[in-house]
């Protein structure tokens, strides 16, 4: 049963119970959703079925694709540490060891989370509404801290040297990350006994609506506002030419996940018009833009060593 009041939604999700959500195989990999389906059809549309068959794929595909991205995190971020420890003074701006040393905390934070998202992908979430809630505000912590990390360090200077003034600024991101991650936990919960969820709330609720404002604004209208600064400024091009560009690897990989909000928004929203193909493909690109998000963590350590090798 629906644990929220009554909101508008799309056609391909209403009235139905059971199954995975199919848009949270990154941000909640454990999820089935409260409004989700006990099987992989829709209703008519024009008198033809609808089916879908995302579910059964994610189900399949999501245990091993976490299981393989959290080793490949923990073997690229101990890798990535070990560097950092051996060779101090190799590590200049762009990538200064300050800020690599950061974005390394970042990628273990969340590389720490898939191991529990995957055993609720096959077993159910059984943990609580404390522990789902807690999941969701680590998740968006570290996702938020690193997108604000990579925006301060394609920007200026601050993270050339480790002294009070960096340190200061660390401290400001990361406890801004945190402020900002707060309504991900708030939105978050636990639907049907054992599904942990990303949304428990209807998609017109305020803190909904400011939890996706926070993502769009630092998964699309951020990296957008940096690319066109560096494309007006020189000096921020030479920061790229020297390397900075690597660090845009996080934002590349998690901007198609933020379009993908946004589509689901209008969708569930009612503001776009839904067809059998609507959804059918739109399931399968937020799914795999998801999935492309998460393999920054395990795909980041191993760019920065690589440019430090080179």
């Amino acid at each position: 049963p629906d644990a929220h009041p009554p909101h508008p939604q799309t056609p391909g999700i209403l009235d139905t119970q059971g199954s995975v959500d199919l848009e949270e195989i990154a941000g909640d990999f454990s999820s089935y959703y409260d409004d989700s389906y006990s099987n992989d059809t829709f209703p008519d549309y024009d008198a033809t079925p609808c089916h879908n068959h995302f579910c059964p794929l994610f189900q399949r595909v999501a245990p091993p694709f976490l299981a393989a991205t959290c080793a490949a995190a923990a073997l690229g971020t101990g890798a990535l540490l070990v560097a950092l420890a051996k060779s101090p003074q190799a590590w200049r701006w762009p990538r200064s060891r300050a800020l690599v040393a950061q974005l390394a905390l970042g990628t273990a934070l969340f590389a720490a989370l898939l191991p529990a998202l995957a055993a609720g992908v096959a077993r159910g979430w059984h943990l609580g509404t404390g522990p789902c809630r807690l999941t969701h505000l680590l998740w968006h912590w570290s996702l938020f801290a690193q997108a604000l990390l990579v925006a301060s360090g394609s920007c200026g200077t601050a993270w050339a040297r480790w002294d009070p003034r960096s340190r200061r600024l660390a401290v400001a991101l990361w406890a801004v990350a945190l402020l900002l991650a707060t309504p991900a936990a708030l939105v978050s919960g636990v639907a049907a006994g054992s599904s942990c969820v990303r949304r428990s709330v209807g998609i017109l609720a305020p803190a909904y609506l400011l939890h996706l404002t926070l993502c769009l604004c630092l998964l699309l209208l951020l990296p957008a506002g940096l690319l066109l600064a560096a494309l007006a400024v020189p000096r921020l091009r030479a920061s790229w030419a020297a390397g900075a560009g690597l660090l845009w690897l996080f934002l590349g990989l998690w901007g198609p996940y933020g379009a993908g909000l946004a589509g689901e928004f209008l969708l569930q929203a009612g503001l776009l018009e839904p067809t059998c193909g609507s959804f059918q493909h739109f399931d399968l690109a937020l799914g795999l833009s998801e999935g492309l998000g998460v393999l920054h963590c395990g795909l980041g350590p191993l760019a920065l060593l690589l440019a430090w090798r080179c």
